[in-house]
């Protein structure tokens, strides 16, 4: 088939149509909802006056992951939001995982809020004596639940023009009328100084009570996420989600803590604090403060409730469906989740699919511990994402990040901490919600194993479509990677050297990427380019070789798949420097091959070399650094080029210290057949070990960097320093990682991602 022939279906976006204001309230709308008008009556019951406290400090547990939100979500402009983060800085099934919880989360979030929305409502209709259908009580409630979330469905259907006008509507009203309720509870509480009283004891339930009552209301700080999870269809998404996040929080927890303030000063129990008047009165405590000094209060904080809960239910609809959309997309669910309407362009399979679930979860749940559940899960999702920011600062320093979070990393591990506190905290007020929330991640597990998968190995399968002279993998085997034709000249001369001194086999490997959405069966039409690559290097080859060329929907799993199936010892890669592709090794397709292709690595970054007679080795020893020296004496044996050992020392060091250090390059080399190759050795002085090396690096054509001893979570595949000597230096530079077995490898790979 001709390549003009083979069917290809571009991959499906989403409008851009929500400014900053629009996506802000969204975000408010997501905030200000069930967390403070449903379930400030049971956290104050919880936490007594302190309340205000716990609402304080989930401000400041909130900012550690709204600065993570906003410089992931200022540099990914994906539908998704945490999801896709955790999936792109950590390996499966913790991607799968994270928007299996998230998706569930905001699912849940929604039926919290229609109930919410149902029991202010039915209250309402109560208090105006008028009947529904012979309803009332619960029932009532649920039958308003769900035919709230029918409308809203039917809102965001029809397109994020309408969501974004729904947003600034019922937002903006919500937090007018919550201002009046402060501004009259303020003028009460002025006029009656006695009112204090009522915050004595501050602590009834000691700090307990306070974890507790965060625990609860969390839901009421997670609008970030839902303002992420837009970002495809925000205008300017770089500058607008950081703004979007900030002004959310600025917005909302001023407002959490008067609402508290006013509400335990503002009025009068007989018999008992008004703290646990409030508890008692649950749902609708904030109601019942309100008639004590607000004319008409009752009826306008009804009337707020209403629109705080549409509000969030609108907001959540909106997320979930985003979530289970980027998942479709990704076939992580079925795919017809993924699909956009031609005549709306939303996801609208992905919100009808996410609403059932709602309605079915309003209906049978249980208020308390599904809001319980919610929290849980939201405080689990972000804990992964301050894991994610961790890696993808270290792994992919090239992203074009609008905002950069201050004081990395102690914000995302501050963040961390504190999450997995209120998350293993909760299990004192809910353990129907752990349970809950356990079986939903099992499951999760469970459904990715027997169906994501699958799916994932169908779109990262690859298929040899051209094999020449196989070779049995007897002895040392030598792979070399090829992608352009002007990397095969130096990737072949140095794969030569080792294998003359191995005594070594050659594969050469060349792959075919193709989009996903055209099957792999159809890659035979596009070989004849690599074909042709391979029998470059073929003529070049001075060691028994073979030749193949895959075809794959991803490059690096088919890379991966040739280590494992012909036992390669050692993998031999070409890096032109950073790209914006879907998979990077700083901004390339190896970053997944360095981490986990079960063999030694070097890769090489290609400057111009007209000739290769000066080799440098920088070293502070380490078994990288071993396997670069014997890599290095190999290739300067093979092509008379002249070696070169050095160790970074401080300028200020006494004779006897820079003796001390030069015994690194000795054990660096113990062991290495030097063969006829002279080794000088050398002490470079200066300030940094990065700025020696750069300047030592320009007197010579090659500089070979073994993987770096810095700690695991930052030596996550060569290490922060031969990264940035192959991004700085003038010269090329190979970088070599010694394979580290099965289990360390896999510890990383579950680690660090």
């Amino acid at each position: 088939m001709a390549k003009s022939e083979v069917a290809f279906a571009p991959q499906e976006k989403l409008s851009r149509e929500l400014g900053a204001f629009s996506v802000t309230m969204i975000g408010v709308g997501g905030m200000i909802g069930a967390g403070i008008f449903v379930l400030t009556g049971m956290a104050a019951g919880a936490a007594g006056p302190a309340l205000i406290l716990a609402f304080i400090l989930n401000g400041v547990v909130t900012i550690f992951t709204a600065m993570t939100y906003a410089e992931l979500g200022s540099c990914f402009h994906d539908a998704g939001g945490g999801y896709l983060w955790t999936k792109e800085a950590l390996p499966q099934p913790n991607g799968f995982i994270s928007g299996w919880m998230s998706w569930f989360a905001h699912m849940v979030a929604c039926s919290l809020y229609s109930l919410g929305f149902g029991a202010y409502f039915g209250h309402m209709l109560s208090e105006m004596k008028v009947s529904l259908f012979g309803l009332q009580g619960v029932a009532l409630a649920k039958v308003l639940a769900v035919i709230a979330i029918v409308i809203f469905s039917y809102i965001n259907i029809r397109g994020t023009k309408e969501t974004g006008l729904a947003a600034n509507l019922v937002a903006s009203v919500k937090v007018f009328l919550l201002l009046l309720f402060i501004a009259f509870g303020v003028s009460k509480i002025a006029g009656e100084p006695v009112s204090l009283k009522h915050f004595v004891p501050f602590m009834p339930m000691g700090w307990s009570g306070v974890f507790i009552a965060m625990g609860l209301t969390f839901i009421a700080y997670q609008g970030y996420e839902i303002i992420a999870q837009c970002s495809e269809e925000v205008k300017n998404p770089r500058k607008n989600i950081p703004r979007a996040i900030f002004w959310a929080i600025v917005i909302v927890v001023p407002i959490y803590i008067l609402i508290a303030f006013v509400s335990i000063a503002g009025i009068e129990a007989e018999g008992m604090p008004t703290w646990k008047f409030l508890g008692l009165k649950k749902e609708i405590a904030v109601v019942e403060a309100a008639r004590h000094f607000m004319p008409y209060g009752g009826f306008i904080i009804l009337v707020g409730g209403l629109f705080s809960t549409l509000s969030a239910l609108n907001a959540t609809i909106y997320s979930s469906s985003r979530v289970s959309f980027a998942m479709g997309r990704d076939r992580a669910l079925p795919h017809a989740l993924g699909r956009v309407s031609h005549k709306s362009k939303t996801p609208q399979w992905a919100i009808f699919i996410s609403s059932i679930f709602i309605a079915i979860m309003a209906i049978s749940l249980p208020i308390e511990d599904v809001a319980s559940a919610c929290n849980i899960m939201f405080l689990l999702l972000f804990l992964l994402v301050n894991i994610s920011l961790i890696n993808l600062r270290k792994n992919r320093p090239e992203l074009d990040r609008g905002y950069i979070m201050p004081w990395f990393p102690i914000m995302p591990l501050l963040g961390i901490s504190s999450q997995m506190f209120l998350a293993i905290y909760m299990f004192n007020f809910s353990r129907i919600a752990w349970y809950v929330g356990g079986a939903w991640i099992i499951s999760g597990i469970v459904f990715y194993y027997l169906y994501a998968s699958q799916r994932e190995k169908e779109f990262k399968a690859s298929l040899i479509v051209y094999a020449e002279k196989e070779l049995a993998p007897k002895g040392y085997n030598i792979m070399v990677a090829l992608d352009k034709p002007e990397e095969v000249n130096p990737l072949m001369t140095i794969a030569n050297a080792i294998a003359e001194a191995r005594q070594a086999n050659l594969t050469l490997l060349g792959v075919v990427e193709l989009p996903e959405q055209t099957p792999i069966s159809q890659g035979k039409s596009f070989v004849e380019e690599k074909k042709r690559l391979l029998q470059i290097a073929d003529k070049q080859a001075k060691a028994p070789v073979s030749s193949l060329i895959r075809v794959a929907h991803h490059i690096p799993e088919a890379i991966i798949d040739t280590v494992k199936e012909n036992e390669i010892d050692l993998t031999i890669l070409g890096w032109k420097g950073y790209s914006q592709t879907r998979y990077r090794f700083m901004g390339t397709v190896l970053d997944s091959v360095v981490k986990y292709a079960p063999s030694d690595i070097a890769v090489l970054r290609l400057r111009e070399i007209k000739a290769l007679k000066s080799i440098f080795l920088p070293t502070a020893g380490g078994p990288h650094s071993r396997l670069a020296a014997e890599i290095a004496s190999f290739i300067a044996r093979n092509t008379q080029a002249t070696l070169t050992a050095g160790i970074v020392v401080d300028p200020a060091l006494s004779p006897e210290q820079r003796t001390k250090q030069m015994e690194w390059v000795d054990k660096t080399f113990e062991d290495v057949d030097l063969g006829e190759v002279k080794l000088d050795k050398k002490a470079i002085e200066a300030s940094s070990v990065l700025v020696g090396i750069i300047q030592e690096s320009s007197k010579h054509d090659l500089v070979i960097i073994g993987s770096s001893n810095e700690p695991i979570w930052r030596r996550l595949f060569f290490g922060t320093i031969p990264k940035i000597v192959a991004k700085q230096s003038p010269t090329s530079v190979m970088m070599v990682k010694k394979y580290e077995g099965a289990i360390l490898s896999w510890f990383k790979k579950f680690l660090a991602g």
